[in-house]
């Protein structure tokens, strides 16, 4: 690969989907198939009209069907399918293509996903690029027949337990993705992309009540804590905008997201991506908001300059300020999650501590919450 893209001033090289490399892999057996030839590379137009030629492995050849693999490549990405192999079978037959899976590909028991339940987990624009890699190949050798497609991953149904996959009704291994086919390095748009996915897999499983937290530690707070059933959560990083637009755009009648106090303290400024790369402001808005409430210079000065959001709490709880300050923060919070959605989606929130538990909630956040849990917020 000589793609490349800039993210935070370093040049990161490009990788290609598991979906660019089963589409090589097919490409290279049906040619193999069906003239005996085995190829070291193939070229293959992505739908961006980017053309990738991908090194070709393991290749077998038997009367009527080919076998060959591509190495998953994933650039400067952590992607946790670098380094496997794709492999893709593909036999003769009388007419049409047809595309299944193998070994270690998921099956879809989930709807909401670009695949109906009961399918292989091979997305359509993967499908896409392998129709269109079989009937170059066709073309190519006057071919006027089928093929049948069996791509596998060994190894991927391991693999597989470490992804969303799970969660999102994919059971048995891996998906064939992509929706370019290139891999982006640290790609803000597939997490965005995956946040939405975890959503539409809500929203088709029938749920009105949206559950979001930041990541682990609002989940593992909220099980434990506050006795929340997360099975049925999304996990949004850092996009609380992008959560709050497409809660809109899905439908839900209310949207309720948990988080420690040093991410949701940003959303009260109106921050929407809470990354440290984009804004920091926590414990500058605290002191303003002690300040506002009351507290002396003094205090606003160890405020602000608290390492962290916790040892702010703890000069607020010493000054007597913490819950004048913590209900200011949840006020602002209601009105720019509000604002987001426009008013048309109830929205709820609720600041945690591990060291102080439950901080602060929005207006309606304890009423939300019940739908989620049956254990009162204390």
């Amino acid at each position: 690969m000589d793609l490349f893209s800039v993210t935070g001033g370093k040049k990161l090289r490009c990788g290609y989907t598991t979906g660019s490399c089963a589409a090589a892999a097919a490409k290279a057996a049906a040619h193999m198939a069906l003239t005996g030839e085995a190829a070291a590379a193939v070229s293959i137009t992505t739908p961006q009209g980017v053309v990738l030629t991908l090194e070709i492995h393991d290749s077998a050849v038997h009367p009527g069907r080919a076998r060959c693999a591509v190495v998953k490549d994933g650039g400067d990405d952590p992607d946790i399918t670098n380094g496997l192999f794709v492999y893709t079978d593909v036999a003769l037959t009388d007419q049409g293509i047809d595309i299944r899976g193998g070994e270690g590909i998921g099956t879809v028991t989930k709807a909401g996903l670009a695949c109906p339940v009961g399918e292989w987990a091979i997305n359509p624009v993967p499908r896409r690029m392998i129709c269109q890699a079989l009937e170059d190949v066709k073309t190519a050798c006057g071919y006027g027949g089928g093929f049948a497609v069996t791509i596998s991953i060994p190894g991927g149904e391991a693999v597989a337990k470490k992804t969303f996959n799970p969660r999102l009704g994919i059971v048995g291994g891996l998906s064939i993705l992509g929706t370019t086919g290139i891999v982006e390095p640290m790609s803000e748009k597939a997490l965005v992309d995956t946040i939405r996915l975890e959503m539409d897999a809500r929203k088709a499983a029938g749920d009105r009540h949206l559950l979001a937290f930041f990541g682990n530690y609002g989940v593992d707070f909220s099980r434990s804590r506050l006795g929340v059933d997360v099975s049925r959560r999304v996990t949004i990083s850092n996009y609380v905008g992008e959560l709050l637009d497409y809660g809109l755009y899905c439908g839900f009648e209310d949207i309720l997201l948990i988080g420690h106090l040093g991410k949701l303290v940003k959303v009260a400024q109106g921050i929407m991506n809470t990354h440290s790369a984009y804004a920091d402001g926590r414990t500058s808005f605290l002191s303003l908001a002690a300040m506002l409430c009351g507290a002396s210079r003094r205090t606003g000065q160890a405020v602000y300059d608290a390492v962290t959001t916790d040892e702010a709490v703890r000069i607020l709880t010493q000054e007597g300020l913490r819950e004048a300050v913590m209900a200011f923060t949840c006020q602002k919070i209601e009105y720019y999650m509000e604002q987001r959605v426009h008013g048309e989606v109830q929205t709820g929130a609720v600041l945690f501590s591990n060291t102080y538990g439950v901080l602060g909630c929005t207006s309606r956040a304890k009423k939300l919450l019940l739908h989620h849990t049956t254990r009162e917020i204390p």
